[in-house]
């Protein structure tokens, strides 16, 4: 069996009951949503959330080990240090993060998707062929690949899991994004002026925080 990657994190922590797990998009690094003020945005809202920024790279990613690592290192963890754990990320970070809901069903409280990326042009083109995501069928063999298990599992999530999407209307992605933020409630969605970047994407964190469900300082 293939060793587990260590997985390497920047925790910002208040002494929260919550705890939100934020993965990276492709060539974003932990110190990125630091300086991005990701952190300062939290107590901004008054927001009483603890934070974990983890690092991943491609090549973690494309070994196909990086979920595994992640339910084993922090997340199946922090259930016994927090009573909710939400999961969450950027672009692809907010893909990964559907696999894992996918993949591990049950095991967080809620999902953050800031600009989720919604897969190849091959998986996407796939869906599309078949006349969209109701009418598509995954085969066994569809199944093997984790983003088709993620547009399956999006044909029906789970009605009481609450989940924020938010994107930018000119982001390059924003097509497959439409019909990704389509298998959720109207009111779990935001959209904002700006593209695939760091000015969509920060307007898009505050909007999260003034609607999370997380106890906040003030009461």
């Amino acid at each position: 069996m293939t060793a587990l990657p260590t997985l390497h994190c920047h925790w910002v922590r208040d002494g929260a009951p919550s705890l939100l797990v934020l993965l990276p998009g492709a060539y974003i690094r932990p110190g990125d949503f630091l300086t991005q003020g990701f952190p300062d945005a939290v107590a901004h809202a008054g927001q009483h959330l603890d934070l974990c920024f983890v690092d991943l790279d491609l090549e973690q990613i494309s070994g196909g080990q990086a979920l595994a690592a992640l339910h084993e290192q922090i997340l199946a963890p922090a259930r016994s240090s927090h009573t909710r754990v939400w999961l969450g990320g950027i672009s692809l970070g907010g893909l990964l993060s559907l696999c894992y809901a996918a993949d591990y069903p049950g095991q967080v409280d809620g999902l953050c998707l800031l600009a989720p990326y919604p897969g190849s042009r091959i998986t996407t083109r796939t869906i599309a062929s078949a006349g969209g995501l109701q009418h598509w069928q995954a085969d066994a063999e569809a199944l093997q690949d984790p983003e088709f298990r993620v547009w399956h599992w999006l044909r029906s999530p789970p009605p009481d899991l609450p989940v924020f999407v938010g994107y930018g209307r000119e982001d390059r992605f924003a097509s497959g994004m439409d019909e990704l933020a389509g298998c959720f409630p109207p009111d779990c969605c935001a959209r904002v002026s700006g593209g695939h970047d760091w000015s969509a994407w920060r307007p898009l964190w505050a909007q999260f925080l003034a609607r999370a469900p997380f106890p906040r300082l003030d009461n």
